[in-house]
């Protein structure tokens, strides 16, 4: 939606689902919460893992129901802040109309008249993802079922579509994810492109769906939703009404003809139930509506749409930038945490004018708004519109009790005491919007940095990339940021969506660089300081998913030995804890080798390291369960211990660490350890960010100071930690 207030209708845009067909458990029977369900929801949660058992009802605990009306609760009694859901409630007024805030299944806050009907526009695709849902369920489609199978005229008229000979190859999930091809009216509109290659927001192809699903049922969908969906959760003819289609023909096969794309009327309640069915995966009561299985496909936007791009309307004002990484089964999302203060499992329908019926699992919400369109401004992006509103009622959420003790994970090093951090005031500051920051010391005596999601440092780069690169001079209290621009280095894409960097490593002049997002991980390398990057032919495919190198001085200067190391959460994917950690191991001049790379295995009684090449039998070098994530490792010379960085995934805010969590620093002799604790926190005076590194350029010789660089508050922060020995420690502690 983009200064919508001159259309007539909705506009919407989408990302398909997962690859498996749906399709009925054996003898019909369903589960009323599955373990599985449940997992998916908390996996695509922005919040960590000690906050999934907080935010909503305990596995077990039966939630709260509208009997016949919400229950309610004061914004404290359902860990609120009531002045945060203030300010989201006065901006969704200033365009006016109803809404209402639910929290653990009770009503929190409201305004407006909850019984009016507002014409939601595109949310009604969202009300037709439910129809598809239900025949998935009963077994009637398949998700890749051929759309002709049901619908044999699909896609004709205009004749000129049957010349295309792409109609043979649309698929009920295409047609579901803005991906079919049609354009973007209603009625009967051409085809774009071929099918699957490109994202396009239609109402043409929720249509032509709600055409398949009508001669699947045989009957009016507007009577198979109120039988099987709105009178069981509440919702009466009083409540919302679908209107006949004003695109095409009223009847189809002599039966009543509905839209997907647009149609329905509902009030605030109706809405609120709607949203409330599928926050608890499609159960009301004691009854299974929906598939908890199909409500988790809905929810997410499916990695091979999410990368496919979108073609745009030659209107600026219409365009939706990245969003086939953020559109699920006719649902948006933010799977690739484009709303930075809301969580990255967030969902909603969202329609002209701004309906919107928002869903978030992982605070336990749902909210439901319909008015007027709020103001747009222009250059801003298709998203920016929903963050005043979105964003404090996130804020507002209060995570309660942790599931993870304060303990930090291995004993307390014998070298380190403590780390005491500099005043906060003291903390620099550049490169505004820009995260990650892994850097590495190279041979000109700069050090080169990479950063994701921004624009770098001042004077910032035109457009927003996900992997740019900088230089850095200068000493860490008056450094100078420069921009270096790639062409064949550089990525885009917010989020998930786009390549990143997780490593970088200069080896006798030539920058080494590992991005994660690619499947698992690749490297790349630049003979140039950056200017130009050469790909390895080759990716981890197993594990590995966000790896780092083990840094060492200047140009890789006072290495250990002839290796370079690497280590990684031992995951598939950058975006999720693991409950260990991964090293490897390769000859520094065979680093672009596959084969040359060994994996650690484990320690023997001598405590020496156990190497194989097989990686399917790598150990453990470093163990803390669910909170293995992004991390950065340097050698401190003067100390002769290894110092590893590793951000906590847990955090209270709805976004994670980046603006409020902990870390711990580690130290062991050796890259394997044993690895002992020299500082740990759960919850830092500032947001640590989601990677962090002790650049080694920036230790002082005595080695008692140090500079942590980390992406806290969407910066390149730098602030400056003295390291306090351990009393009568004998090994050269500062």
């Amino acid at each position: 939606m983009k200064n919508q207030a001159t259309k007539t209708h909705a506009t919407d845009t989408s990302n398909p689902p997962c690859q498996s067909p749906l399709s009925r458990p054996p003898g019909g029977s369903r589960t009323v919460l599955s373990a599985s369900a449940i997992l998916m929801v908390l996996l695509f949660s922005g919040l960590p893992p000690a906050a999934w058992g907080a935010a909503g009802p305990k596995v077990g605990d039966e939630p709260s129901w509208p009997n016949p009306d919400w229950p309610r609760a004061a914004p404290a009694e359902a860990g609120m802040d009531g002045a945060a859901l203030a300010q989201a409630r006065d901006y969704a007024l200033t365009g006016g109309g109803s809404g209402c805030i639910l929290r653990h299944g009770k009503r929190v806050l409201a305004w407006g008249d909850p019984k009016q009907l507002y014409d939601l526009k595109s949310t009604t695709k969202s009300f037709g993802a439910t129809a598809l849902g239900l025949a998935v369920m009963d077994g009637h489609v398949r998700l890749d079922d051929l759309a002709r199978k049901f619908c044999p005229d699909l896609g004709v008229p205009p004749e000129t579509n049957a010349q295309t000979g792409w109609l043979d190859k649309i698929t009920l999930r295409m047609l579901a994810t803005q991906t079919a091809g049609f354009e973007k009216p209603g009625g009967f509109g051409r085809l774009l492109f071929e099918p699957g290659t490109k994202w396009h927001y239609s109402d043409g192809g929720p249509n032509w769906l709600a055409d398949c699903l009508t001669r699947v049922y045989r009957r009016d969908l507007n009577e198979v939703m109120f039988e099987r969906v709105f009178n069981p959760i509440g919702i009466g003819r009083q409540d919302l009404r679908w209107r006949n289609n004003a695109y095409r023909p009223r009847q189809l096969d002599g039966i009543a003809r509905r839209e997907f794309g647009a149609g329905i009327s509902a009030n605030i309640e109706a809405m609120s139930r709607f949203g409330y069915l599928y926050l608890r995966e499609g159960r009301w009561n004691d009854r299974q509506l929906l598939e908890p299985s199909f409500v988790a496909l809905a929810r997410r936007s499916a990695p091979d749409v999410a990368r496919l791009p979108v073609l745009e309307p030659p209107t600026p004002a219409d365009r939706f930038g990245s969003s086939s990484a953020h559109y699920g089964l006719l649902w948006w999302n933010n799977n690739d945490g484009t709303l930075a203060d809301a969580p990255r499992d967030a969902f909603w329908t969202w329609g002209l004018y701004d309906s919107l019926v928002v869903v978030i699992p992982s605070l336990d919400l749902v909210v439901a708004r319909a008015g007027k369109s709020w103001q747009r401004h222009k250059g801003a992006g298709h998203y920016e519109v929903l963050k005043p509103f979105l964003g404090p009622i996130c804020a507002a959420a209060r995570p309660a009790s942790r599931r993870h003790p304060a303990a930090p994970p291995v004993p307390t090093s014998p070298v380190i005491r403590q780390i005491r951090w500099a005043p906060r005031p003291t903390i620099v500051r550049r490169a505004r919007g820009s995260d990650n920051w892994p850097m590495t010391w190279a041979d000109d005596d700069a050090l080169y940095a990479a950063y994701g999601d921004g624009n770098g440092f001042e004077p910032f780069t035109p457009e927003k990339l996900s992997l740019g690169f900088a230089r850095i001079t200068g000493s860490p209290s008056d450094f100078r940021g420069v921009n270096l621009r790639s062409p064949t280095g550089e990525a885009r894409g917010d989020g998930a969506r786009g390549r990143k960097a997780s490593g970088l490593l200069c080896v006798e002049g030539v920058l080494y660089l590992l991005a994660r997002n690619a499947g698992n991980a690749q490297l790349a390398w630049s003979g140039d300081h950056g200017a130009t990057w050469t790909w390895a032919s080759w990716k981890f495919t197993s594990s590995f998913g966000c790896p780092t190198f083990l840094n060492f001085q200047k140009n890789y200067a006072g290495a250990r030995d002839a290796f370079v190391y690497l280590y990684s959460p031992d995951h598939d994917n950058a975006y999720e804890p693991a409950d260990r950690m991964a090293l490897a191991r390769v000859p520094s001049h065979q680093v672009r080798v596959r084969d040359a790379y060994e994996f650690f295995v484990q320690r023997d009684a001598k405590g020496q390291p156990v190497w194989t090449k097989d990686i399917a039998r790598r150990g453990a070098v470093f163990m803390n369960p669910g909170r293995c994530y992004r991390s950065g490792v340097t050698f401190h010379a003067p100390l002769n211990r290894y110092l590893w960085v590793q951000i906590l995934p847990q955090s209270g805010h709805p976004q994670g660490p980046r603006f409020q969590g902990g870390f711990g620093v580690y130290d062991a002799p050796e890259p394997w350890g044993p690895w002992t604790t020299a500082f740990f926190t759960e919850r830092w005076d500032v947001g640590p960010g989601e990677t962090a590194c002790l650049p080694a350029k920036w230790m002082s010789a005595d080695g008692r100071t140090v500079h942590l660089v980390f992406s806290g508050d969407d910066h390149f922060s730098v602030r400056q930690g003295t390291l306090v020995p351990q009393p009568q420690q004998n090994t050269g502690s500062p």
